[in-house]
């Protein structure tokens, strides 16, 4: 099982674990697992944040 997965995994259940809340609850947990999807991506070095993060600073310093 990939980093990416276990990930999302990991971030699914903290969401379901912090918020069983009905609607609410459910948009906190996509947004979990999102974040936990990312993180894993970004482990996996499918997703490189460093190009992200350098092209907005240099945006910025205009």
């Amino acid at each position: 099982m990939s980093t990416t997965v276990i990930g999302l995994f990991t971030g699914l259940l903290i969401g379901l674990a912090i918020a069983i809340d009905g609607f609410s609850g459910f948009l906190l947990l996509v947004v979990f697992g999102t974040v936990g999807f990312v993180i894993g991506k970004v482990l996996d070095g499918d997703l490189d944040v460093s190009s992200m993060l350098n092209s907005a600073s240099s945006r910025r310093s205009r």
